[in-house]
């Protein structure tokens, strides 16, 4: 997987022409990126409110802070694409992912006006560490996948601090996925949450 819409986009258009050949038959979409380009005027213009869903991800709001460990449109303008995009009226969410307590400024995330979040917890490996190297791995102490994940109370935890409408979460571990479906994301069917049309419910 990768991000559909990195900065060659704005030569290829691969993304612009696929949308295209989807909306021709039918077919719906997720768009998961780190760009403010799907905001452009050019690709809004071609979105399908019918069969577009668009989750815009960030991992910290502070544009300086995030330089130190993505190549990507700064957060502050992936949030305005947020915002262009709910405006419109399209199906969009705020992906916190990964979601890393040291990383979230929570009274500024809090008073985002983002009208759905998707969370995905962070997954840790050597690698992870790495690229995340302020983040305290003691507390992952969960094993699945070649992965370390944190325990479920752990995410209960840092679920309290986060105070934004229609939150769902994105689950790798089996047990946890199973209590998000039954205990706490808003559509149990979909943990991405996305809104379907009537013309397309069936």
């Amino acid at each position: 997987m990768s991000d559909c819409f990195q900065s060659l986009e704005r030569e290829s258009r691969v993304a612009l022409e696929t949308i295209k050949l989807l909306n021709a038959h039918g077919i719906g979409y997720l768009i998961v990126t780190k760009s403010n380009l799907i905001a452009d005027k050019e690709y809004m213009a071609v979105l399908d409110k019918n069969l577009a869903h668009i989750q815009i991800t960030v991992t910290c709001l502070d544009d300086d802070r995030a330089k130190a460990y993505e190549n990507a449109s700064p957060p502050s303008e992936r949030l305005q694409a947020i915002y262009i995009l709910q405006e419109a009226g399209f199906d969009v969410a705020l992906r916190i992912s990964p979601f890393v307590e040291e990383y979230i400024d929570f009274p500024w995330l809090n008073s985002l006006k983002v009208t759905k979040t998707l969370v995905e917890f962070l997954r840790a490996n050597a690698f992870i560490k790495g690229w995340f190297p302020e983040v305290d791995y003691s507390k992952y102490t969960l094993r699945q996948s070649n992965y370390w994940h944190l325990p479920l109370n752990e995410k209960l935890r840092l679920l309290r601090k986060v105070d934004l409408p229609n939150v769902s979460i994105c689950e790798d571990v089996s047990e946890h996925y199973a209590y998000w479906k039954s205990h706490y994301n808003p559509n149990a069917l979909d943990c991405c949450n996305l809104r379907i049309s009537p013309d397309f419910a069936d």
